[in-house]
């Protein structure tokens, strides 16, 4: 953990102190400032990887200027206002990079998502260990804490075109996640979002659609407090398309036909566990099953890039009467409860299922969406191991690349069909 940043109230402390001295009188007790708590995903930064990753890619000043500008705040307004602006310009300045627009610094090459990553985290614990002078309850830091975690993910920005003729697609991302097995590790979907963002394609059937994005975390809390249904509740009556990406399986892109109500417990980025149904507003009426309106045939038939594209339909069930597991390669039966949708059980399969189940409680079963698994995106075969590899390679590289153009590729099929 780097060093306490003093606050103005500390250095006037030491300065009473100081003047009591010279004045012969008894000193002035300058009790320390409490150490900042940390979260798990910030206490990762003091890592090397992490703070190769910043200083490869020249967002490791952003977290020093963010501490010295909330100094600068003198009411909650005002550093809600600093939270804001910073977020937004760490969120701006990745997708600038990712698309290669701005000076390059660093020698990270530009599609790396990591960066935003880790940047974000070093913003956050700047602020949750700072102490204003004007005495910043828990609610207050909470509410600083949420305002930059959205205007940092894009969450807060999407933005579409006035008019008829253009086509809307909504495409989200994901933090990198099991950290603590390889702490280098990307995510490429989170790169794609990045990639994407604000840009427009020519979609199958030749019209042109905008793209939008956002990027959400890899954290059961922040999903049962409703980030997801909060980021896409605004968009989705004016979109034309949306669609969840996340990292699935090795070598291969799978189109999730049915995704499932139950959480599996897998750990999340603050190595937290959650097992039970997932939890959304109005659970009475909660299906235990939604599915995917993507064009699935038309995207597995295309050309979309080197890697196959899989219609997955499978799903762990408990039957309807039973308490035993069973996988079902064609889908649920009917009356049975979920254990895993074919993207599984984590919250991959947990998006997917916010997103499809918030699609159809709009009352919008006839819009294209659902979720879109990418292949792991690995490192080359000779930088496998994380006690002893380097935090990018060649061959890492070029897999995100064509991950992010395949992932375009799919997009721009189901736009159009």
């Amino acid at each position: 953990m780097p060093p306490i940043r003093r606050t103005p109230t500390r250095s006037l402390t030491l300065a009473l102190a100081a003047a009591s001295l010279v004045a012969g009188a008894p000193p002035v007790s300058a009790a320390p400032a409490p150490a900042p708590a940390v979260t798990v995903e910030e206490a990762r930064l003091d890592r090397a990887a992490p703070r190769e990753i910043l200083r490869r890619s020249g967002f490791d000043g952003l977290a020093p200027e963010f501490a010295d500008a909330l100094v600068d705040a003198r009411t909650i307004g005002q550093a809600e206002h600093t939270v804001a602006r910073y977020g937004a310009r760490l969120w701006r300045r990745a997708v600038d990079r990712a698309q290669g627009r701005g000076p390059t610094t660093g020698d990270l090459s530009r599609d790396d998502d990591r960066p935003l990553y880790w940047a974000r985290l070093a913003l956050t614990r700047e602020l949750r260990g700072w102490r204003p002078e004007f005495g910043l309850d828990e609610e207050g830091r909470a509410r600083l804490l949420d305002r930059l975690e959205r205007s940092s993910r894009g969450q807060d920005s999407i933005r579409y075109p006035a008019g008829k003729g253009v086509k809307r697609i909504l495409l989200t991302g994901f933090d990198p996640f099991t950290l603590d097995r390889d702490v280098r590790i990307s995510n490429p979907s989170g790169a794609t979002a990045l990639a994407l963002d604000g840009t427009w394609l020519r979609t199958a059937d030749g019209s042109l659609a905008r793209v939008e994005t956002a990027v959400f975390p890899v954290r059961w809390e922040d999903f049962a407090d409703g980030t997801v249904e909060r980021t896409l509740r605004p968009h989705l009556p004016e979109v034309d398309l949306f669609t969840t990406v996340s990292q699935g399986r090795p070598g291969r892109f799978d189109i999730e036909r049915t995704n499932g109500a139950w959480r599996g417990g897998f750990p999340d980025n603050e190595n937290l566990s959650r097992t039970g149904t997932v939890p959304v507003p109005e659970a009475a009426g909660q299906p235990q099953w939604t599915s995917t309106t993507l064009p699935y045939a038309a995207i597995t038939a295309a050309g979309t890039g080197r890697f196959p594209v899989y219609d997955n339909t499978s799903v762990t069930e408990l039957p309807a009467g039973s308490d035993t597991p069973v996988v079902r390669p064609d889908g649920p039966t009917p009356g049975s409860l979920a254990r895993a949708g074919g993207g599984g059980n984590y919250l991959s399969n947990e998006i997917a299922y916010r997103a499809t189940l918030l699609r159809d409680r709009l009352g919008l079963t006839g819009l294209p969406g659902g979720h879109v698994h990418t292949p792991v995106l690995q490192f080359g075969p000779d930088n496998a191991d994380p006690a002893t590899g380097t935090v990018t390679d060649p061959g890492f590289v070029r897999n995100r690349l064509d991950i992010i153009a395949q992932v375009r590729a799919i997009v721009a099929v189901a736009a159009g069909s």
